[in-house]
């Protein structure tokens, strides 16, 4: 794998972690003042000027910026407004259970979609494939969040099977962790069926049938391997995007994760809070979109050794 490749893939990682983050310290500076909205109205302007010097904002927006940025590159994101403890710490604390809620769901949607996918390239035009199209198209255009209240609805008010909300038990887990990997297994069957279809009509396909292997071989050796690369794609974005994915599930739940935790911070003003999870989102991406990249070159090394037609 060439060193040019990688680089460039690095560099490329790194300026859309530059970019997210900027973006979302300069929104929050312009949407409104956190000490106003935090203080009480007639709290004296001795004071709201205290907490402005205390956070660093009675510098300019530019100043700010530069100052996080340099804090940043040194591994400080800021204090919490509200706990005032480090912003990575108390967003760290809440990591686990993020994970562990995402990972669940990623497994589900990795097993779920893609067996529905090879299924229904297997078996096109029958019924299978009719009932894996008709579950990929619920998944896909399904809302999360309705999918959520749905879920809620049948199996804790109606059927009173499991807790609504929370993270206390196991069986809080398996309402949101379905829900999420519900909504992304659709996508990944979808693909995968794509992909396995035109992949079963090349002629070593063919010719592995012609040689009398079975089809469990053929699917296994030649089919999964070859239609893997855009199944790999997918799959991906949907793990890139677990903890951004996982913030409107979290807060239907309740589950205790730091979804829950950015739709506080944002209702609370805490930038410091907003500012990390969000740079921690970003970075999830771009390290899991490297992961694909390097991946797409260990499958198919023709990758690296295409010409670059974006610049």
């Amino acid at each position: 794998m060439r060193l040019q490749f990688i680089l460039t893939k690095l560099l490329r990682g790194l300026l859309t972690l530059l970019l997210a983050v900027t973006f979302v310290f300069i929104v929050l500076r312009v949407s409104g003042d956190p000490v106003s909205m935090m203080l009480p109205d007639d709290t004296p302007p001795a004071i709201v000027a205290e907490y402005r010097a205390a956070w660093g904002l009675d510098k300019t927006v530019p100043e700010q910026y530069v100052r996080f940025i340099w804090s940043a590159l040194h591994g400080d994101l800021g204090y919490s407004f509200r706990d005032d403890r480090p912003a990575l710490t108390v967003v760290l604390e809440r990591v686990p259970m993020t994970l562990l809620l995402g990972v669940c769901g990623f497994i589900i949607t990795v097993v779920i979609g893609l067996f529905a996918g090879i299924a229904a390239a297997l078996k096109r035009g029958t019924s299978v494939d009719h009932a894996a199209m008709a579950f990929s198209i619920f998944g896909h255009s399904m809302p999360n969040f309705f999918l959520a209240i749905l879920m809620i609805l049948l199996f804790s008010m109606t059927w009173r099977l499991l807790p609504s909300s929370g993270g206390a038990t196991w069986w809080h887990l398996i309402l949101p962790a379905v829900t999420l990997g519900i909504i992304n297994a659709g996508t990944v069957a979808r693909f995968t069926r794509s992909s396995m279809l035109e992949v079963l009509h090349q002629p070593y396909m063919r010719t592995a049938r012609a040689k009398g292997l079975r089809l469990t071989r053929r699917v296994m050796s030649h089919a999964i391997p070859n239609a893997a690369i855009p199944v790999v794609t997918v799959l991906g974005l949907r793990l890139g995007g677990l903890i951004a994915g996982a913030v409107v599930v979290e807060t239907v739940f309740a589950w205790p994760g730091i979804g829950l935790m950015l739709v506080n911070a944002v209702g609370q003003r805490d930038l410091p809070v907003v500012q990390t999870i969000v740079l921690l989102v970003a970075l999830t991406m771009v390290i899991t979109n490297f992961i694909v990249d390097l991946t797409y070159g260990w499958l198919d090394p023709r990758i690296e050794n295409r010409p670059n037609k974006e610049g």
